[in-house]
């Protein structure tokens, strides 16, 4: 594109003429302003001094009037003393000369020899003689300053007894002129550089349009289309602006209707929020957004021109046509040894306006979670119905045998009685641990918190099994008997220590030992309970908090467990913001560990 020289260019031409008509103006306003300005000042000059010297003017009458004389020694001394008095507030020279032409007084300390004599003045001959009033701008010979110059008569009884001449220096209301004219000047560099860039900004705004349109010309000189000018009004230019959009956008579909329909599919697909894929008519992948080769752990330099079928992993099982007919969703398992990974693929057709399908469009979401909901959901009802059916069945062939004659033997009966209640009691705490579950899962579910001496509590829970516990276990404290407040429900946390405990005893040999212990920190507490029994086994120690979870499923029904227990255990801790974990060694025993937080904000109110 080939580059306007910047001196040939519109935007210079209108910064130039915009700059030469706001220099113009300026000084047009300056000569205006200096002009008005000086007549101001010099008039101001003049009145004020006019006033100082009829003020003089009466001063020297009313010492005339005492002896009707200006000979007279005292009087003369007296005006002497107003000149005196006068050249003090002002830097002006007054002389006072009688009728006979003398000077009888002058406020110049170094001209006192004229006193007495004297004086050929012209204008002072006029004042005296024919009472004529002169005021005059002179320039000093001596300095080269203007001098104002007055010459007025003082009369008294009707007649003219002296004249009073002042001379004043105007150089200093020139001075401020010129500094007046200095300070207007340097506004004027300022409003002119402002103005300049100003123009510069207003010529940009005006020659933007018209420098948007040339290279939009150049543009479709090229057969680029895909530009778009912006209308900055609805002037000439606005309208030549729509006109070249429309131009462009006209010639745009005209040669490239194909191309812009694939751009407008990419869009789509790039924007939308889950994996999708899009396929010719060949089922040969053209299309895929980023968030397709996330999930499939692919490249797209690596997919593209590769059919669908080698990509989803779904050649054994359809084929084109019946991706064509839109079957129901797809279900890819991209599952690891320890990592599930489902992926449920939609299909859909792409179609022309002629019903001919031109490809596909599948799109991935990522139900990994869902699934994994599901299936807990479905383990959760099977267990159920498992851990009720045990109890249920046994009950029932007890209350059958019982029903066929049982009963009537003494030994028996008792017995099966014995076993029914026992199973009837286990399907009540498998009930009640359902219940509770329950109510841990909704969202109305709330803690009655309050601050409690965690240690007490722990030896107190820790003192009642011990005095309880029936086969020959010790128990051993490993932690420092200290006040530790935690801001907990007591009951909700007693339930957990209990049923950790009582697992503890339930798994514990003959002889064996259980330990408790406490760690702190600067915000939390660690709580742990250790046994010596058979252990778990690493790859099951993670699914403990499992809801119906059993190591050994036997024995735990022996034991009287629902499976229910540590599941419980892990949503207290949880809805106390703490933590739940286990530790096991095969042969050595499994400690369990919790956590709960300690709040810094009231630990000075406890201490």
């Amino acid at each position: 594109m080939k580059k306007v020289n910047l001196f040939r260019s519109i935007k210079f031409k209108f910064v130039l003429v915009y700059i030469l008509l706001i220099l113009v103006a300026m000084q047009i306003i300056s000569v205006y302003f200096v002009r008005e300005l000086e007549k101001q000042l010099v008039n101001n000059f003049s009145v004020s001094l006019n006033e100082r010297a009829n003020l003089l003017t009466y001063n020297i009458k009313n010492e005339y009037e005492k002896k009707q004389t200006l000979d007279d020694p005292e009087i003369q001394a007296s005006i002497q003393n107003l000149v005196n008095d006068f050249s003090k507030t002002s830097d002006s020279e007054v002389k006072v000369i009688n009728q006979n032409s003398e000077v009888i007084a002058t406020s110049d300390p170094n001209d006192q020899l004229i006193v007495g004599k004297r004086t050929t003045d012209i204008l002072i001959k006029r004042a005296l003689l024919v009472n004529l009033k002169t005021e005059k701008t002179l320039i000093d010979p001596k300095n080269g300053h203007r001098m104002r110059i007055i010459v007025l008569p003082v009369e008294a009884d009707g007649e003219v007894i002296a004249a009073i001449k002042l001379s004043s220096s105007m150089e200093s209301t020139y001075n401020s002129m010129q500094l007046i004219n200095q300070i207007f000047s340097t506004g004027t560099i300022i409003a002119i550089t402002i103005t300049s860039v100003l123009g510069i900004l207003l010529a940009s705004a005006i020659t933007k349009p018209i420098t948007e349109i040339r290279k939009q010309a150049q543009e479709m000189a090229k057969g680029n289309f895909s530009r778009k000018l912006k209308a900055y009004g609805n002037d000439e230019i606005g309208e030549l602006t729509i006109s070249f959009n429309n131009l462009s956008r006209n010639l745009q579909q005209a040669r490239a209707s194909t191309e812009g329909e694939r751009r407008k599919l990419s869009s789509v697909l790039e924007h939308m929020t889950d994996g999708v894929i899009a396929t010719d008519r060949r089922g040969k992948i053209i299309l895929l957004n980023d968030w397709a080769e996330d999930l499939l752990n692919v490249s797209r330099e690596t997919v593209l021109n590769q059919s669908i079928l080698d990509v989803l992993g779904i050649t054994d099982k359809y084929s084109l046509d019946d991706l064509y007919e839109e079957p129901d969703d797809v279900l890819l398992d991209f599952s690891e040894p320890n990592k599930n990974f489902i992926i449920k693929t939609s299909f859909s057709t792409i179609q022309k306006d002629t019903g001919k399908v031109n490809g596909l469009i599948a799109v991935l979401y990522d139900v990994t979670e869902q699934e994994k909901i599901d299936q807990e959901r479905r383990e959760f009802v099977a267990n159920v119905s498992h851990e009720l059916r045990t109890p249920l069945t046994t009950m029932r062939s007890y209350l059958e045998a019982l029903t066929d004659g049982a009963w009537e033997d003494k030994e028996i009966a008792p017995k099966f009685l014995q076993v029914t209640q026992d199973e009837t009691e286990r399907m009540i705490r498998l009930v009640n641990d359902l219940l509770q579950l329950s109510k841990l899962d909704s969202t109305e579910y709330r803690l009655m918190k309050d601050w409690v001496n965690f240690t007490e509590l722990f030896n107190r829970i820790i003192d009642r099994f011990e005095m309880s516990k029936s086969q020959n276990v010790t128990f051993k404290r490993t932690f420092i008997n200290k006040e530790r407040f935690v801001f907990i429900d007591e009951d909700k946390i007693t339930q957990v220590l209990d049923n950790m405990i009582s697992n503890a005893l339930k798994y514990s040999p003959e002889g064996g030992t259980v330990t408790y212990r406490i760690k702190e920190s600067r915000d939390q507490i660690l709580v742990s309970i250790s046994d010596e029994g058979v252990g778990i086994p690493k790859e099951n120690i993670k699914k403990i908090f499992d809801r119906f979870y059993r190591v050994d499923k036997a024995r735990s029904r022996k034991l009287g467990g629902t499976g229910l227990g540590l599941a419980i255990a892990k949503e207290m801790i949880y809805a106390h913001d703490g933590h739940i974990w286990a530790k096991s060694e095969e042969g050595k025993g499994t400690t369990v560990y919790f956590t709960l937080p300690v709040v810094d904000d009231q630990e000075d109110g406890w201490g």
